[in-house]
């Protein structure tokens, strides 16, 4: 049967252009947040530099301090740093490599690291290839399995156990949800990682825990820990467990605010709009089956219809 759609072309121009608008907010905000800091660094930098040739002007001279920082600079773009002892940091020991592998198969991507050799770059594309979507399948599996036990049971319980509005025990439980994954995958990593990395404020952990479970990974916070062998071993082990973990939750808290009946109303305005009943009741029957909606449990509401405000 062929659907009867009315294009509602204004619509997808309203969120193109709030889109568009996002991102020029986005840049003009960050050009002025840290268009002077930028310039206040690179005039330390300046001087910093003429400081050492004034000061070793007999030995050193301009081309040749420029050669060592640029091969310096050219390292640490590898994650191979030259400053001080570093023989307890090596970016390509095991446990590092498995830090490097879980963020290259989450697509976090820290860039910290990066293969040095023709082969391992040869080898990470292919291995990408195929463990990205391995991964996508794993998440994809364990979120079918785990939605049931962290959203939707809870959900229905409250709602046949108290007789509360569907709707209002969906949203209070999502925003729950929120609040748990905020607190135990942003909030309790980022204290442990104020504690362990000296360098790093509690704002900086924040931000790197954040950076991480949403698979942004600018790279500009990697954490290091002790340099003690055993020590780093472990830590670099519980960094990539927390990053595998962190992900499910984040998924898990995001494909339960999918569910809740605003988050419908907005997707709705902006899909096309249904001429046909008969279209409607066919797509009905499809989602029927989707064990990601609300309504496998309820048998009451499916992830296209969310239960009214009203419902009990």
């Amino acid at each position: 049967m062929e659907a009867a759609c009315a294009p509602r072309p204004w619509r997808y121009g309203l969120l193109a252009g709030s889109y568009l608008l996002f991102l020029l907010l986005g840049a003009a905000v960050l050009a002025a947040l840290e268009g002077a800091p930028e310039e206040s660094l690179r005039r330390e930098l300046r001087a910093a530099a003429a400081r050492l040739l004034r000061d070793h002007r007999a030995c050193l001279s301009r081309a040749q301090l420029e050669g060592l920082l640029e091969r310096f600079v050219a390292a640490g773009s590898y994650g191979v740093s030259g400053l001080g002892n570093v023989s307890g940091d090596e970016s390509w020991e095991f446990t590092s490599a498995l830090f490097f592998t879980a963020s290259v198969l989450t697509t976090t991507g820290y860039g910290h690291t990066v293969p040095l050799s023709d082969g391992g770059k040869i080898f990470c594309v292919l291995y990408s290839l195929l463990g990205i979507p391995m991964t996508m399948l794993l998440l994809g599996c364990l979120l079918q399995h785990l939605l049931p036990f962290v959203s939707y049971r809870p959900v229905q319980y409250l709602h046949m156990r108290w007789g509360f509005p569907l709707a209002h025990v969906a949203l209070a439980h999502a925003m729950l949800l929120g609040l748990a994954t905020l607190g135990l995958f942003i909030l309790i990593p980022a204290v442990c990682f104020w504690a362990l990395e000296g360098d790093w404020n509690f704002l900086e952990s924040v931000y790197f825990c954040f950076i991480s479970l949403s698979t942004i990974g600018l790279g500009d916070y990697v954490p290091k820990g002790s340099s003690q062998p055993p020590l780093h071993e472990l830590y670099e082990i519980s960094i990539t467990c927390y990053l595998l973990v962190g992900l499910l939750a984040m998924l898990l808290t995001l494909e339960t605010a999918y569910q809740l009946q605003e988050v419908h109303a907005v997707i709705r305005f902006f899909a096309p709009a249904r001429d046909s009943p008969q279209e409607d009741d066919d797509r009905a029957e499809i989602l029927a089956g989707d064990q990601f909606a609300l309504a496998t449990v309820s048998g009451t509401a499916s992830p296209d219809r969310p239960m009214e405000r009203g419902a009990t």
